[in-house]
């Protein structure tokens, strides 16, 4: 069973393994720079699956960068009958394409307990 987690970014969700490419909505950075994605939902690390509520604590993903890219053109075509109204206008999303190096999850600390001291009687 491989290691994979899903997380957020750029409003998406995204499943992701070590090995991965996918893009993602444009990440500031050029080429060859490593991110950290921290907005982690879930982890599935040696079979032990971690929910987060609504992120898992201390556990991110690291990718590096391999390109800037922009997306297919969009045509957005607005139109009102029998008034002569046409507008057209066309849009292309950046896009960050990323490859992924690996999951990261760490324990969280140890709680500290605190103990009572019983009243004297």
């Amino acid at each position: 069973m491989t290691d994979y987690a899903i997380i957020k970014s750029g409003g998406k969700q995204y499943r992701v393994r070590p090995g991965d490419t996918l893009e993602v909505e444009k990440i500031e950075g050029a080429a060859g720079d490593r991110v950290t994605l921290g907005e982690v939902l879930l982890t599935s690390v040696g079979g032990k699956i971690v929910v987060g509520t609504p992120r898992v604590a201390h556990a991110s993903v690291i990718a590096e960068i391999s390109d800037q890219v922009k997306g297919d053109k969009l045509t957005i075509f607005k139109y009102k009958a029998k008034t002569r109204y046409r507008q057209k206008n066309g849009h292309r999303q950046k896009l960050t394409s990323i490859l992924v190096k690996s999951i990261e999850t760490t324990a969280a600390p140890a709680r500290r307990t605190r103990t009572r001291k019983k009243a004297e009687a």
